[in-house]
């Protein structure tokens, strides 16, 4: 019985471990803050685009695409270069009130940040 409970308990850390760590992923570039600052704002404008809200997407696009090009400037990275790209397209469509749209550019946007070392 208490095998049993030990094996189930370390089945549960395991699955913890390999479900937590997909999500700090992206933190791998810890060392930067403007680009960790970039992905939040990015992850902000995604989710007010899912909801519709292309006026907040567009605030957190752009507020994005500020630090975004501030960490550029630290961290020489081509997912950081097209997450520029695809915010600059966010932001363009949220404009134009393609909420749709802006936000597939946002979630590309979070995509290739989250991939930056």
């Amino acid at each position: 019985m208490e095998r049993a409970i030990f094996h189930g308990a370390v089945v549960a850390v395991i699955m913890a471990a390999l479900i937590g760590a997909p999500m700090f992923a992206g933190q791998a570039f810890a060392g930067n803050k403007h680009v960790a600052e970039a992905l939040d704002h990015a992850k902000e404008a995604a989710s007010h685009g899912k909801q519709g809200h292309a006026d907040a997407l567009v605030k957190h696009a752009e507020g994005a695409l500020k630090h975004a090009e501030a960490g550029a400037k630290e961290v020489n990275s081509p997912h950081l270069k097209e997450g520029i790209t695809h915010l600059k397209e966010a932001i363009e469509h949220g404009k134009a009130g393609h909420a749709d749209i802006a936000t597939k550019h946002a979630d590309e946007a979070v995509m290739h940040m989250s991939e930056v070392k």
